[in-house]
C-alpha cells in the first residue's frame, strides 16, 4: 500500500477542514510521535533548511505547548497552544495560534487517532475562526507542508517503534 497516497484535505464546513493520512504504525506510537518532544524534533522539523528551534509540551488538560522552527537568514515561526481535552492514545484537542497570525485568531484543533489491523488512521481536523481564516490557511501551503512533514513522520515510525518510543 502507498501511504503517501492516502494523505487527504476534507472540508468539513466553511470553517473547518480535515486533514487525514493512514500510517503502518499502531496509534500508541502515533500518539507518543505527536506528543514527546524527543521524538516531536525528529519529523516535525520542517521543510529542508529549517530547524526546530523550540519543541515545548506539557500533556495535561490546561497544559501548554510551544513550537518554534527556524528557517534561512534566522527567520522564525512559532506557534502554541491550551490543551483542551486529551484521551490517551485517541485525541487531543487543543488551541492553536501562530506568532504572525495570518488567520485571524485562535483555531481548535481536534487530532483522532484510530487503529485497525496495524494502521493508524489519523485524522486532524482545525475549526477557524471564519471561511476567510480557514481560505487564508490553505492558500498559505498549509497542506504542502504537513505532506512533506506526514511523510517524514512515515519515515521514522519504524525506528521508534524498535527504540520503544
Amino acid at each position: 500500500m502507498n501511504f503517501a497516497a492516502t494523505f487527504k484535505v476534507a472540508m468539513l464546513s466553511d470553517k473547518e477542514i480535515e486533514v487525514s493520512r493512514v500510517f503502518n504504525a499502531p496509534r500508541t506510537l502515533v500518539f507518543d510521535a505527536h506528543t514527546k518532544p524527543e521524538l516531536i524534533k525528529r519529523w516535525m522539523f520542517g521543510p529542508p533548511g529549517w530547524s526546530f528551534a523550540v519543541c515545548e509540551v506539557d500533556l495535561r488538560v490546561g497544559g501548554a505547548y510551544r513550537f518554534v522552527w527556524r528557517g534561512p537568514e534566522n527567520v522564525e515561526m512559532g506557534m502554541g497552544g491550551i490543551h483542551k481535552e486529551i484521551v490517551v492514545p485517541e485525541k487531543i484537542v487543543n488551541t492553536q495560534k501562530f506568532d504572525q497570525d495570518w488567520t485571524g485568531g485562535e483555531a481548535i484543533g481536534t487530532l483522532l487517532l484510530s487503529e485497525q489491523d496495524g494502521k493508524t488512521t489519523l485524522r486532524n481536523r482545525v475549526l477557524y475562526v471564519s471561511k476567510e481564516a480557514r481560505d487564508g490557511a490553505l492558500a498559505s501551503g498549509m497542506t504542502e507542508g504537513m505532506t512533506f512533514t506526514y511523510n517524514r513522520l512515515e519515515e521514522v515510525l519504524p525506528a521508534f517503534a524498535t527504540e520503544g518510543a
